[in-house]
């Protein structure tokens, strides 16, 4: 799998005025380091926003061009950064970048930090000039040594040039901003996980409210962002509101370009910059150039490991939050997984599910023992040695855990993809049940009754 934004060459031609995120990108895949960013208008949105606009006028712009967040829950940004509070008194603040990406078949934000990690600190700068943050931390995956390699030499660019530091531009605010890899945790991704793993706690998501904005690091007010959703700042700033939501497709309700990709037995894997609403087949056939010679397209995810599963005839979707939600799942990452028919769905889930289980913190009763249950049902299936009940004993799973039934949203997005694979392959799930399983439903394996 090559981390790209290029498609078929007759279909892509990057430009600053289509392709805000990756136009810089060099075609060799290497780094583009302080100069030549300089040279492609880098930090020019940044110089803009410091002697043209003030802080509020930088966070009603965001708002306006209705940026929402993109690692997957899709809140607008201009709303969440409105939630910082505008007390003066209260100077120590931080602005966080979410760079913990371990959501299973997403590799978007590594592209970003480790080709374009000046575009990063460029958004971050933006964005803490409007917050009013003097410190920044990128939370990064410990995985992505290459990412942390890039952007700490990016920093100390960026410090060397005046850019980060003391007196910014000459404009008397200091912003300082760390590299900071985590230890290898999914729930991380969870924005107080990620507050409580800063600041050297266990990976716990926290209770809310109080929300970060009031009460986040250290006790201090604090705004969160993922790593693409701050890539786009400082096109937004630069370029202006009309233009950013003019990018998207007739249709959607999401404005700006997403990076959307697609991966599994597919002929052109790969990682491409497109308008939002354009359609799930046209992502998958034009870009990704379809099914490899001999696999048949059996469904697909659209966006990670935790959206549901859904058919090839869902294709003609719009990617965006509110158009596959249509089709009854969610965008998520806009990183799509085409699953071949080669693929047995009862081990597919029995895998995703061990992953959701591991990387549970173990913190509420359903998630802590709910997933393991579904693993262990799973396995039982796969060998064939399910007993009657177990389906229904899953689809209660789905229920008991789903959104509003647990501490955070790991556990709803750990089952979702179970309940959809049940909805569209239940002859698959039946299969494994032993043929000598009891007609009558055992005791432990009856259907759990929500709110019983």
């Amino acid at each position: 799998m090559t981390l790209t934004s290029f498609g078929p060459a007759n279909r892509i031609q990057r430009s600053p005025e289509t392709h805000p995120l990756t136009w810089r990108l060099r075609d060799d895949g290497e780094p583009v380091w302080l100069d030549e960013y300089q040279a492609k208008n880098g930090y020019a949105a940044a110089r803009k926003a410091f002697a043209d606009l003030s802080q509020d006028d930088i966070v009603q712009t965001v708002k306006d061009a209705g940026l929402k967040g993109r690692g997957g829950a899709g809140f607008p940004t201009g709303v969440k950064w409105g939630l910082m509070p505008k007390d003066e008194s209260m100077n120590i603040r931080y602005l966080l970048c979410n760079a913990d990406e371990m959501e299973p078949n997403t590799w978007k934000d590594r592209m970003l930090m480790e080709q374009l990690p000046h575009l990063l600190i460029e958004g971050m700068l933006i964005s803490a000039r409007a917050l009013k943050t003097y410190r920044g931390y990128i939370f990064l995956r410990g995985e992505y040594t290459t990412a942390a390699k890039h952007l700490n030499r990016a920093v100390e660019e960026a410090k060397a040039a005046g850019l980060l530091g003391k007196n910014i531009l000459g404009s008397g605010f200091d912003f300082e901003l760390f590299v900071h890899t985590g230890a290898g945790r999914y729930i991380c991704g969870e924005e107080t996980a990620l507050i409580n793993s800063l600041e050297g706690r266990r990976a716990n998501p926290r209770s809310k409210p109080p929300f970060p904005a009031a009460v986040g690091v250290w006790g201090k007010p604090t705004c969160v962002n993922n790593v693409e959703t701050l890539c786009n700042v400082p096109a937004i700033i630069g370029d202006g509101v009309e233009w950013y939501k003019s990018l998207a497709r007739e249709g959607s309700e999401d404005h700006g370009t997403k990076l959307m990709g697609f991966s599994g037995k597919v002929k052109n894997p790969g990682l491409w910059e497109l308008p939002f609403g354009v359609t799930a087949r046209e992502l998958f056939e034009d870009y990704a150039g379809g099914m490899r010679d001999g696999f048949k397209l059996k469904c697909w995810q659209p966006g990670g490991a935790g959206t549901g599963f859904l058919l090839p005839e869902h294709l003609d979707a719009q990617m965006y939050a509110g158009g596959i939600a249509k089709v009854g799942t969610r965008m998520g990452t806009g990183l799509a997984m085409a699953v071949d028919d080669s693929i047995n769905m009862v081990s597919l889930l029995r895998n995703m599910e061990e992953f959701f289980a591991r990387e549970s913190c173990g913190f509420c009763t359903p998630c802590r023992d709910g997933l393991p249950w579904s693993v262990k049902l799973l396995s039982a299936l796969e060998k064939g040695e399910g007993q009657a009940g177990d389906i229904e004993t899953l689809l209660g799973l789905v229920g008991f855990l789903g959104p509003g039934k647990t501490f955070c949203a790991h556990a709803p997005g750990a089952v979702e993809p179970l309940g959809s694979a049940i909805k569209y392959f239940r002859p698959e799930f039946e299969a494994g049940i032993a043929a000598t399983s009891a007609a009558v439903v055992p005791p432990l394996a009856r259907p759990i009754v929500v709110g019983a």
